[in-house]
């Protein structure tokens, strides 16, 4: 009687080391996963700023009765080129990333032309208006290169904590897969050429 007992424990012993240590990684998966659909998040966030800011920009700009209309138009469609790819925090695979990526690179071409093209205008270049919509529109690239960074660790640590042995068990397990990276565009690596 008092082996059968014994047997009982140890299997029960067994039981819960097992339990507690599947229910620490899953849970740790889970939490690691949520900071990486945060992160996203605040990706969208800051696109969404960024994209909230192009029509007041436009219409300070429309002012300018001899301003390039096409070039107001290449925003505009951009723009909703840009809002109208959205991703799922549940699927970030590299494909839909990329799709995200070239949208807003779009957007980014279209508002660094604008701004190119603005400075054959003095009096729109001195426009208060026109000068705060600039600052807070560099702001937000600048806050949107932060938050891809910040998303880019949290993708890293959630991969990195999956790939380890025995997490990958679990992972597979429960199918917690990989999370892509943002990634510099095709051709960042070259050094732009300055003419003057």
């Amino acid at each position: 009687m008092k082996k059968t007992w014994i047997a009982l424990g140890v299997v029960a012993l067994i039981i819960i080391i097992i339990y507690t240590s599947i229910k620490g990684k899953y849970n740790t998966m889970v939490e690691y996963g949520e900071n990486v659909t945060s992160a996203w998040s605040q990706v969208e966030n800051v696109y969404q700023r960024r994209s909230d800011l192009i029509p007041n920009l436009v219409n300070t700009v429309k002012g300018y009765a001899d301003f390039e209309k096409e070039t107001l138009t290449e925003v505009v469609n951009a723009r909703a080129k840009a809002t109208g790819v959205n991703v799922n925090a549940d699927n970030l695979n590299p494909e839909m990333i990329n799709q995200f990526q070239q949208a807003q690179a779009g957007l980014s071409s279209a508002l660094s032309k604008l701004l190119l093209v603005v400075e054959r205008y003095p009096d729109l270049k001195a426009n208060q208006n026109f000068l705060e919509l600039q600052s807070q529109l560099e702001g937000t690239e600048n806050r949107i290169a932060v938050e891809r960074r910040k998303f880019n660790e949290s993708a890293k640590m959630y991969n990195t904590y999956i790939k380890k042995f025995p997490n990958n068990i679990y992972a597979g397990m429960f199918n917690f897969e990989q999370k892509a990276y943002f990634e510099a565009e095709k051709g960042a690596e070259k050094v732009p050429e300055v003419k003057f």
